[in-house]
């Protein structure tokens, strides 16, 4: 399975994590494989299965900020990849990686946390 170059979290999305991980235990390990399952999938070899998108509305075009909705967590039994986590990721294709934005679940809260992306990303505008 091809992987990215390099693959960060912000300190943001690891406050995140910890706090649903204490709700849903396998988390962290659902999180690797769908790095590796939908995310590289994706990216690396054009696989859609309608399961990534990119955000759209925001006011920059670097790095490609993207939302997985079919996040498949053990925890959330009989639920599948409609468990209703998300994961907010930064693409940045010059440098074959990722970056971790947010995670949450759809229950606690509707949409990504758009000021956070904007905080983080709009001022790095290089286009």
């Amino acid at each position: 399975m091809p992987a990215f170059r390099e693959t960060r979290r912000l300190p943001e999305f690891e406050r995140d994590l910890k706090r649903l991980c204490k709700r849903f235990r396998t988390l962290e390990e659902d999180l690797t494989t769908v790095l590796k399952a939908q995310v590289a999938l994706y990216h690396k070899l054009g696989i859609d299965n309608k399961g990534t998108c990119r955000i759209s509305g925001l006011p920059f075009k670097f790095p490609e900020i993207y939302k997985v909705r079919k996040f498949a967590c053990r925890a959330l039994k009989g639920r599948g990849a409609a468990s209703g986590l998300r994961l907010i990721y930064a693409y940045f294709r010059d440098q074959d990686a990722i970056e971790l934005v947010e995670i949450y679940f759809k229950g606690d809260k509707e949409n990504e946390d758009r000021d956070r992306i904007l905080a983080l990303y709009a001022k790095s505008e290089r286009d």
